[in-house]
Formats: structure tokens, C-alpha cells, sequence
């Protein structure tokens, strides 16, 4: 995973990040709630720290408000060893707050504080371009594309990176409570699918995106498009599903005990992203393609198993001890 000069290659993830306020006991509603922990999250910032923490390089772009939880956010990224050189400030607006409910089968539900939030008034000329030009993989999901300017800063963001040469990765990472409705989703996520060559969809976001039922080979592959080298349907406890042009299966799943599903499609993400950044040929070869799915396989079951996305992202010595069934 190393450049000419010995640096290991960048991956750089776009969007949001933000604070996930968890209830301290878990399936009880937010009301219901006696208190709650402060988690930190955000779909891209959580890809990010995947990476780090399996000894990848990784940055994280976007905007935080300037206030006491956005430079804590900050100082998790550095702490996690991610860069920071993409983040912007907001003075005039907070950082993102989410009230997040853990299920008692460990599913969430969601309540969001965002009006404005600093994430979402990115502008493109506060882009930090020498930073995206210098990627290896660009990595983003939709949440980005809600509202302008951060649209035309997360356009201008991966036009900037496919030119450069970047690898595309794009999970939507569908947030339904946050969009002015289910139509206005699916046509946002689908304005910008044709130029991703990586996509990672759950099940319910292939069902969401097709307006299908179903989740098999048929309906997912409705979603390929020429530009795409790998489109991945993750399935949960089921494992997950390929689709590249030339192949297509199945890997099985990693039987945990889940405690908490947060966070397990990003350090997925995280896993695969660290695998392919280096060495694209993964993507034609299906023998190393589904090993390097075993071991993002491995990476979402542990985030499983413990609370919270940050805490539960795996180093490369857990996930090899739960592949050599340690």
C-alpha cells in the first residue's frame, strides 16, 4: 500500500460528520430515554477512521461549526490518525446533532438537529484542492447532495478527484428523515450513480432505489452502469452480494453476537477501500475479490459487537483473529 516516495496512498472521504447522541439503555424510545451518550459518527468520517485504524491512509473533508463539538470532532480525526487538512469552520453555524435509538434487535431510528448545520454550508471555493487532487480513492454518500452550496461543493469535489486520476466509491447511505421526500431522495442519489466505479448499496437502499421487492441478481444489476467496475449489495447478517462485469456471487456472513449495527457498512467500506486503493486489479480477479470481501465482511460483524461506530471499528489484528476463527 505504498507510493514511490514510501507513503502509503490516500483515500480521502467527503461529507458529513457529527454527533450521534445514544440513549444509555438500549431499546427504549428517545423519550422514553433517561439519558444519553455522546457517539460520534457521520457515514464518511466513520469510512475514514475504518481506514486509519487498519493502517490505511486516510483524510477527511468537510465542514464542522466552530464551537466545542466540532473541534472535538476534529481532534477524534487526529486522534484516529485521519487528516485534517479538508476541514473548514463554520462560525454562523453548529455542528450536526443526531438522536439516534437503539432498537432492541439493535436497529436505529433517528432524529436530527440540522437547520442549518455546518456540514451542509461547505462551499466549493473553501475546498481544499491539493488535498482531493493527491487521492487515491475518493470516497462520499449522498447526505451531501441535500441542499446547496454543499452539492456544488461535493460536485465540484469529485470532478476534481476523477481528474485527478482518484478512484470513485460511493455509498448512499439513504437517511430518509433528512430529505423533503422520498422522491426528491431517489432522484438526488441517482443524479450522480453513472459516475461512481465503486458502489456499495444494503438491501433496503437496492429496494428503495429499484422500487423492487426482491434483492437478487436481477434487481441489483438494474442498478449497473458502464462506468462501474463493482457494485456491492450488503445483506446484514446474510453476508453480502458482487456484481463486477465480467462476475458475479456471494460471500458468507461472520455470525456475531450484534449489539449494535452502527457503523458496520462504513468499516465494510473502510476494509475494501484499504484493499483495492493500491492494487485496482482486485476488482477483475474474483479469487482475491472475495477475500478481500471476507475480510470487509469480518471488519462490519465486529463493528457489530460493540457500541458505537468509532469504538467498535476493528485493527487488522481483530479482524485476522476472527478470520483464523480465533
Amino acid at each position: 500500500m505504498t507510493t514511490s516516495n514510501g507513503e502509503k496512498s490516500l483515500i480521502v472521504s467527503f461529507g458529513e460528520m457529527l454527533i450521534d447522541f445514544v440513549p444509555t439503555v438500549s431499546g427504549v424510545s428517545l423519550a422514553e430515554a433517561p439519558g444519553f451518550i455522546k457517539a460520534p459518527g457521520g457515514a464518511p468520517a466513520n469510512v475514514a477512521i475504518a481506514v486509519s485504524r487498519l493502517g490505511g491512509r486516510a483524510a477527511f473533508v468537510g465542514k464542522l461549526g466552530d464551537d466545542e463539538f466540532g473541534h472535538m470532532l476534529a481532534g477524534i480525526l487526529k486522534q484516529n490518525g485521519v487528516s485534517a487538512e479538508g476541514i473548514n469552520f463554520d462560525t454562523g453555524a453548529r455542528t450536526a446533532l443526531a438522536f439516534v435509538t437503539l432498537r432492541s434487535d439493535g436497529e436505529r431510528e433517528f432524529m436530527f438537529y440540522r437547520n442549518p448545520s455546518a456540514d451542509m454550508l461547505l462551499r466549493p471555493d473553501e475546498l481544499n484542492l491539493d488535498l482531493i487532487k493527491s487521492a487515491k480513492v475518493f470516497h462520499y454518500g449522498s447526505i451531501s447532495l441535500i441542499v446547496e452550496p454543499c452539492r456544488s461543493a461535493h460536485l465540484k469535489a469529485m470532478e476534481v478527484a476523477k481528474e485527478s486520476g482518484a478512484l470513485l466509491s460511493y455509498d448512499p447511505n439513504l437517511r430518509l428523515p433528512l430529505w423533503p421526500s422520498k422522491e426528491e431522495a431517489k432522484k438526488q442519489i441517482l443524479s450522480i450513480w453513472d459516475k461512481a466505479e465503486v458502489i456499495k448499496v444494503s438491501e433496503e437502499e437496492l429496494m428503495f432505489l429499484t422500487g423492487s421487492d426482491n434483492v437478487d441478481d436481477e434487481t441489483a444489476l438494474s442498478l449497473w452502469h458502464s462506468n462501474l467496475k463493482l457494485l456491492l449489495v450488503t445483506l446484514g447478517e446474510k453476508g453480502c452480494n458482487y456484481y463486477t462485469k465480467s462476475f458475479r456471487g456471494s460471500v458468507d456472513p461472520f455470525h456475531v453476537n450484534a449489539v449494535d449495527t452502527t457503523g458496520a457498512g462504513d468499516s465494510y467500506v473502510g476494509a475494501l477501500l484499504c484493499n483495492i486503493v493500491d492494487d485496482r486489479s482486485v476488482l477483475e480477479d474474483e479469487a482475491r475479490l472475495r477475500e478481500v470481501l471476507r475480510f470487509a465482511n469480518a471488519c462490519g460483524a465486529i463493528t457489530t459487537t460493540k457500541k458505537g461506530a468509532i469504538p467498535a471499528l476493528p485493527t487488522e489484528s481483530e479482524v485476522q483473529s476472527l478470520l483464523n476463527g480465533n
